[in-house]
């Protein structure tokens, strides 16, 4: 009987929770050139937190990441707008943030 509630009430509860997505910013600072960076995202369906969560500590716990600095990591919960549940930065990020909104303007 249980099983058979959890079936009926998924597909109505579904459309109502949030995505999730892991942003992984890479900066690549060259001597005499402007900084770039570069973001990839990995999106995940709707109410799929313990997977993005799980993808999230791969990313921050894996030696390729902490070896590129500098690197940013966010996880994040799209539902209206976006929001930042969980952030992890290695190396100089914050300087390198506001070199690239600087030089935007």
């Amino acid at each position: 009987m249980k099983k058979l509630l959890q079936k009926v009430v998924k597909p109505l509860v579904t459309p109502f929770q949030a995505k999730y997505e892991v942003v992984c910013t890479t900066y690549q600072v060259i001597p005499g050139l402007p900084v770039n960076k570069n973001e990839s995202r990995h999106h995940f369906e709707r109410g799929a937190v313990l997977e993005a969560r799980e993808f999230y500590t791969k990313v921050v716990s894996s030696d390729m990441t902490r070896t590129m600095a500098p690197v940013e990591v966010q996880l994040r919960k799209i539902y209206l707008g976006g929001k930042t549940i969980e952030q992890a930065e290695f190396g100089p990020v914050a300087q390198l943030r506001q070199v690239v909104s600087g030089k935007k303007k």
